[in-house]
């Protein structure tokens, strides 16, 4: 069985969202039955897979939020909130043109 593909909010919208040096805060909700990145209130919410174990929801949601930038994972970095729901991923070389 196939996985459902991943519903994603435009790269347009998701970049508008970050601050002036590219740093995006994110709910995150590991564990979720259905992978999602979307817009709720002016913030990201993410929901992953992933259990919050030895790194795993955190990596998940990189590249969850990597696929919706449409840039590598190794391009976003995690700046505060390892152990947190809340987080702040920052986009390396601020803000994309």
């Amino acid at each position: 069985m196939a996985r459902p593909s991943v519903d994603l909010p435009p790269a347009d919208a998701v970049m508008a969202l970050a601050d002036d040096q590219g740093r995006f805060a994110l709910r995150v909700t590991p564990g979720a039955r259905v992978e999602g990145l979307a817009i709720d209130s002016g913030r990201l919410v993410a929901k992953v897979r992933a259990k919050p174990e030895d790194g795993k929801a955190n990596a998940a949601v990189i590249a969850l939020l990597a696929r919706a930038l449409d840039v590598a994972p190794s391009a976003l970095t995690l700046l505060r909130g390892a152990t947190s729901r809340e987080k702040q991923i920052g986009l390396v070389g601020g803000r994309r043109a």
